[in-house]
């Protein structure tokens, strides 16, 4: 796979719209720990610092779909960098107000996550158009699954970077701002510029109309609710180790687990149904998520959490497959925001759980929450089988397809979606 990799890469646009892409991405991606930090050098408790970053993540996931729609009416260009600069705007003000005017701190978390941009749900759509062809889009998943470990890697310690050199204040400004370049870089790009949505088919329900999809969203809500307390356990762990970069280096390990675990996944064809293979993964995420309840000392913390995190991408791109094969015609955009958004609900509502499970019961109470998480998430793929089953063959006969149960053609390859 890394021939392939190598491959799309040199497409080109490619190498462009992924790093910009990920760059864009990454006030998102570390806004728990960033918000953590800031309100606990505030002197904040861990429960308003979960509650703020919840009220992030719940504005986040609520902006997400409404900003994807307007993306396909007005284009990325017209939509993504104003909601990018609204965004970063809002981490400022947190960071100007701290938690002095405590109301303006909650106006603020709900400015940054309403408004952060749908850069990953805009890539999935530009993939298409770029890449030309259905097999190198479904590499491109996987390589978008690899891509964002390196993110979740290198995020905490440029967060915890900025706190050491400068303050923590600091360290939200600047995510930020890097925040807002990435995604100044995408909408720049001829792709981006150029793309136009492709015509929709009505209903109501849209993607959700969908059981398998709905499945699907609701066993990555329970992922989702892991991660978010993973974050705010590895500061409490941090405290309760001395400090330091102690919390970054928990994070980073599970990035770099995933990281590897992603870059070994994709370097073979798997056989069998992708939806048995996903049940399979996610079993794993979980068995992995368990032992962090145990908190040995750092050096096997870290080992722990770098385990952990080895499952993550690839369930994460065979995820992207399934909601292919089971998004109900035209609405694989849709499927995608879906699937983000009740990711980062998940995130979010992990957050606020674990704050208060951290103040009663500490780092190993907080890690207890990701544990159950992970079951939670399993327990919804093994009791819903017969939703999220084969979604059958080609309407010729001639195989499986994505998209099949709904008679859908290949998602994104119409003419619309063409950069």
């Amino acid at each position: 796979m890394a021939g392939g990799y190598a491959e799309l890469l040199r497409t080109r646009h490619a190498a462009r719209l992924l790093a910009g892409t990920l760059v864009g991405r990454l006030p998102n991606a570390t806004a728990a720990l960033a918000v953590v930090l800031f309100v606990r050098a505030e002197g904040g408790s861990y429960a308003l610092a979960g509650v703020l970053s919840a009220v992030y993540g719940i504005s986040n996931a609520i902006g997400q779909p409404l900003l994807g729609r307007a993306v396909d009416v007005y284009g990325q260009p017209r939509v993504m960098l104003p909601a990018s600069v609204l965004s970063a705007l809002g981490m400022a003000l947190l960071a100007a107000v701290g938690l002095d005017v405590l109301w303006l701190a909650f106006v603020a978390m709900v400015i940054a996550g309403l408004f952060t941009p749908p850069l990953e749900g805009g890539l999935r759509a530009l993939w298409p158009g770029v890449l030309k062809r259905a097999d190198r889009v479904h590499a491109a998943y996987a390589l978008d699954a690899v891509a964002q470990e390196v993110m979740f890697a290198v995020g905490p310690l440029l967060v915890t970077l900025c706190v050491a050199v400068w303050s923590e204040r600091f360290a939200l400004l600047v995510i930020n701002l890097i925040g807002v370049l990435g995604a100044l870089s995408v909408v720049l790009s001829p792709p981006s510029r150029q793309w136009r949505s492709a015509p929709r088919e009505a209903h109501w329900l849209g993607a959700l109309r969908s059981a398998g999809l709905l499945v699907l969203i609701g066993a990555f809500f329970f992922v989702g609710l892991a991660l978010g307390s993973i974050a705010v356990a590895a500061v409490a762990y941090a405290d309760e180790h001395g400090g330091g970069m102690v919390s970054s280096w928990l994070l980073s390990a599970l990035g770099a687990g995933a990281l590897a675990g992603g870059v070994v996944y994709g370097a073979r064809a798997w056989p069998g149904l992708p939806e048995n293979r996903l049940r399979l993964l996610v079993a794993l995420l979980a068995l992995g998520y368990l032992p962090l309840a145990l908190t040995p000392g750092v050096v096997g913390m870290t080992a722990l959490t770098g385990v952990a995190g080895v499952f993550l991408a690839p369930a994460l791109a065979c995820a992207f497959v399934v909601v292919d094969r089971h998004a109900p015609k035209g609405t694989v955009t849709e499927a995608f925001s879906w699937l983000v958004t009740t990711f980062g609900v998940g995130s979010a509502v992990g957050t606020s759980v674990v704050g208060p499970a951290v103040e009663h019961g500490g780092a190993r109470a907080g890690f207890a929450v990701a544990g159950a998480g992970g079951i939670a998430a399993l327990l919804v793929l093994l009791s819903t089988k017969r939703f999220l089953g084969d979604p059958g063959p080609h309407e010729d006969g001639a195989g499986p397809a994505e998209n099949d149960r709904n008679g859908a053609v290949e998602p994104g390859f119409r003419a619309g979606h063409q950069a």
